[in-house]
């Protein structure tokens, strides 16, 4: 199976099929509206504005799952999304991104691309320290591990990337640009 045999659902009820995104570089974020994190949907929408007429789609799929921080339903959070951010990619119905009920997409993308820690500085070590409270191991697992996650895709379907929630947006951009800019 290869990235481009995945569909998604969008927030409108309507199956997207990841095969039209051929040649596009994509970066999939799943997003949650009363995160710490939830300011990244400026530095998102400013990244999609700047690169999508070179080729980049961001997918945002909100998901519920991290301390319960997307409660709203799908009108909800578009409102949200829209009226403080005016974020403008596309964005997919609320979903599951680990356990029994998540996305097959996601399975795949975490086998493609598994964690490989937080990274540095203050939010990393907070991060890493609320983990370990939940589970000791959390660092040997692929699951997703918080909100604004990131999965960054070549123009051929290639996994070629995940950047934690405290990675820095200035090290994604510079990859993204990378990717936007190979021919291969």
């Amino acid at each position: 199976m290869t990235f481009y045999d995945f569909e998604l659902e969008d927030n409108h009820g309507r199956q997207i099929s990841l095969s039209e995104f051929r040649g596009k570089v994509l970066l999939l974020v799943n997003t949650a509206t009363h995160c710490g994190f939830t300011p990244q949907y400026k530095e998102l929408e400013r990244l999609y504005r700047q690169y999508n007429a070179q080729g980049l789609e961001i997918i945002d799929i909100p998901c519920n799952q991290f301390l319960e921080q997307a409660p709203e339903d799908d009108a909800d959070i578009e409102t949200f999304c829209t009226l403080n951010y005016n974020t403008s990619f596309l964005r997919m119905k609320k979903a599951d991104v680990n356990g029994e009920h998540e996305l097959p997409l996601y399975t795949y993308l975490k086998a493609k691309q598994r964690f490989k820690g937080f990274g540095t500085g203050p939010k990393a070590m907070a991060m890493s320290v609320l983990l370990r409270k939940m589970d000791w191991h959390y660092n040997e697992k692929p699951d997703i591990k918080w909100n604004f996650t990131k999965f960054l895709v070549d123009r051929q379907g290639n996994v070629v990337d995940r950047f934690e929630p405290t990675t820095s947006m200035k090290k994604l951009e510079t990859r993204l640009v990378a990717c936007l800019n190979s021919q291969t």
